[in-house]
């Protein structure tokens, strides 16, 4: 935009001190169109002292040395529009002005080399702010599009332990239920299908998830068979409220996991999702035996990646609460709704 132009800036600054300078020397007896050509002149040397420097500090922009840059400017700059501006002044054929002229030499050196300083310093700090601006926004794109690496990363992660699983189970079925092995390599393709279709979006709404997830839940009752089942609830309102796509299955996984770690018999798989003051609220439970060491810590990588997606996608860490108490192991997840709809 024009008004934000630096040749916009140093005229206002200059019609300002202009009106000025035509005041002062009026009220030393200079008559009024002398007056003002003398604040003319000098004026519209500043401005293209101004608008010189400017433009030579968008080819080099000082760093280390930007002081003595601002002196040596000053220095140079300031005498040549005084050598100038006073050659000019001398033609104006007014005596009392001319009297004047002579006595603010020294003055009019030091107010120009003073002036022509300033606006060097001003010319200064605004580029480099501009130049810090860009750097700063260069950053963020940077950061930005590392975080989304990341999250990619961390999706793809998601998927290989189970796929080795899933095809142990089907190579171990594929001779002895061969109709079983092929229903379930049909419930393993649709799965696959579905995640790459939603790893595509960052969001989705939990009943999406939550049928998603049915998929996942279908492959693993058929290794499991009677041993794995599940209870899911989730009202309406709940079921309509968002979440980060895939987010679920790796809580759910290691529910599934350290649930049926060193375990027999049946395990109920418990998922619960509410609405709480604005926040999608979803706990996952499974039992556990306390005397399995490694079954009871409940940790893994599906946690570890569900923490660090949800720190990378809202900044905060206390989005994911584990519990265990009395046989029973809880991940708890909650999904502020409004820092979804502030999200990039």
């Amino acid at each position: 935009m024009a008004r934000s132009s630096p040749s916009y800036r140093y005229g206002i600054s200059m019609l300002a001190w202009a009106v000025l300078q035509t005041y002062l020397l009026t009220s030393y007896g200079v008559p009024f169109w002398y007056a003002a050509a003398d604040a003319a002149i000098t004026g519209s040397m500043l401005v293209s002292v101004g608008m010189l420097i400017n433009f030579n500090l968008q080819f080099y922009l000082p760093q280390k040395e930007k002081y003595w840059y601002i002196i040596v400017v000053s220095l140079i700059m300031g005498s040549a529009a005084y050598f100038i501006t006073t050659r000019i002044l001398k033609f104006l054929p007014n005596e009392t002005y001319q009297v004047i002229l002579s006595n603010s030499e020294t003055i009019r050196y030091a107010f120009l080399v003073l002036m022509t300083g300033t606006m060097a310093i001003m010319s200064l700090l605004s580029r480099t702010q501009k130049e810090q601006a860009a750097v700063d926004r260069l950053k963020a794109e940077t950061a930005l599009l590392a975080r989304d690496a990341e999250l990619y990363k961390l999706r793809q992660q998601l998927q290989p332990h189970f796929l080795f699983n899933s095809l142990n189970s089907i190579s171990a079925l594929a001779s002895t239920q061969p109709e079983k092995a092929r229903h379930m390599i049909q419930q393993l393709s649709d799965f696959l299908r579905g995640t790459l279709r939603k790893g595509e979006d960052q969001w989705t709404t939990l009943r999406h998830e939550l049928e998603h997830l049915q998929l996942y839940l279908d492959i693993e009752k058929v290794r499991f068979g009677h041993r794995l089942n599940t209870e899911v609830n989730c009202d309406d309102e709940a079921c309509a409220m968002q979440l980060p796509s895939l987010l679920l299955q790796p809580l759910v996984e290691n529910a599934i996991k350290f649930g049926l770690y060193g375990v027999t018999g049946s395990v109920l798989i418990k998922i619960k999702a509410i609405k709480e003051e604005g926040v999608l609220v979803v706990m996952i439970q499974n039992p556990f035996d306390a005397d399995m060491g490694e079954a009871s810590k409940g940790t893994g990588f599906g946690l570890a990646s569900v923490q660090r997606r949800l720190f990378l996608l809202f900044g905060r860490k206390d989005l994911l609460e584990v519990e265990a108490q009395d046989n029973i192991f809880t991940s708890t997840l909650r999904i502020p709704q409004q820092a979804i709809t502030q999200a990039p």
